[in-house]
């Protein structure tokens, strides 16, 4: 007489699931580092494969010399400018640390040229000094500290250079394969999607790559134009550490807040020290700068790929407190993708039967 088996051999399958869990922590383990500059390569190859395959057009079919131009073109943009960059934020974290950390460094200014603005030089030049005399000098020396605070963390970010530098050394080369074999890659990760979710899946992958290309064109190449015209205009002024303010002036725009945070307060720095003539210069530059994303950035993300500014935000101040500097470029990314995934998700099931005035109605009964 035979034992009948059982439908379930519950043992086999729960060591079956450990060792596949097992597999899956100690691959996560080894390729760790190599994580972020992979996301990286993959976003820098998904937003300019287009400009690759005019590349290789050009070059006969070749896809190897499409493949070593678009490597330089790589090195020019990326490698050679964030290590100057990066060279440039160590060099001045320091001095400035030291002088928003020190007290009594910052004094307010007299501004004895608002006398000169006609009929309400007077009247301004009194308030401010009224401001001054009821306490301005007491918030500036308790505000400096948090002024040393920032400075330090800044520059303790900026000062990862040896990683920073590595994962972009990585992002060249996983950036240089995936141009060689881009689609082999492709349609490995299609297929894999297709095994995740059928054709559901298939459709995510692609609408995580035009979320990807929207945001690497229409986000950061935006906002790498507009750091770079800011970082000319101060530096043709005369404005002292151009290239780290750049760097901030980065940020910002990345953020959606534009270049007039960083801009504004060097214009204003121009007047106070008299120099009204590169102030002047400097405020109709910014007027120029500060506008350009309203043309620039609607001809790059094209159509339907609109973004919330919150959503933005979010991903740059996340991503560079999560990942640092790397995370300007991810951050947004990943929040992007998710945001328009889970859209597409939510498109697919039928429109609620109330309206906009039945939900407000329901919501003042609760």
């Amino acid at each position: 007489m035979t034992v009948p088996q059982p439908r379930y051999d519950l043992p086999r399958i729960i060591f079956g699931v450990m060792f596949i869990a097992i597999m899956i922590v100690a691959c996560f383990w080894v390729v760790q580092p190599f994580i972020l500059g992979f996301a990286w390569a993959s976003m820098v190859v998904i937003a300019t494969w287009p400009l690759l395959i005019k590349l290789q057009n050009l070059l006969w079919g070749r896809r190897s010399l499409a493949v070593l131009v678009m490597t330089l073109i790589l090195i020019v943009l990326f490698v050679m400018p964030i290590a100057l960059l990066v060279n440039s934020v160590v060099d001045n974290s320091a001095p400035i640390v030291a002088w928003a950390s020190t007290p009594g460094k910052v004094h307010i200014p007299d501004l004895a040229w608002l006398n000169s603005i006609p009929m309400i030089g007077d009247k301004i030049y009194n308030s401010y000094h009224t401001l001054i005399n009821s306490g301005g000098g007491a918030l500036i020396a308790k505000v400096q500290p948090y002024f040393g605070q920032t400075a330090t963390w800044f520059a303790a970010q900026a000062a990862h250079i040896g990683r920073f530098l590595m994962h972009c050394s990585l992002m060249v080369l996983f950036s240089v394969l995936l141009y060689a074999r881009g689609e082999q890659v492709a349609l490995g990760i299609r297929h894999f999607a297709v095994r995740l979710g059928a054709e559901r899946g298939d459709a995510a992958v692609l609408l995580g790559g035009q979320a990807i290309r929207a945001v690497a064109l229409g986000v950061v190449v935006t906002a790498l134009v507009q750091s770079v015209l800011g970082a000319i205009g101060l530096a043709i002024t005369g404005i002292p550490a151009a290239t780290l303010l750049a760097v901030l002036m980065f940020i910002f725009c990345v953020a959606q807040l534009g270049p007039l945070p960083v801009l504004i307060p060097a214009i204003i720095w121009l007047y106070w020290s008299g120099d009204t003539t590169w102030g002047t210069v400097l405020l109709v530059w910014s007027c120029v700068v500060g506008t350009l994303d309203n043309f620039l950035r609607p001809v790059l993300i094209r159509m339907g790929a609109d973004l919330p500014m919150i959503l933005i935000l979010s991903g740059v101040i996340g991503g560079l407190l999560a990942f640092g500097m790397i995370g300007l470029f991810i951050g947004p990314v990943v929040l992007a993708v998710s945001y328009r995934l889970l859209t597409a998700w939510m498109n697919e099931a039928p429109e609620p039967t109330a309206d906009l005035e039945e939900v407000a109605k329901d919501l003042e009964q609760l």
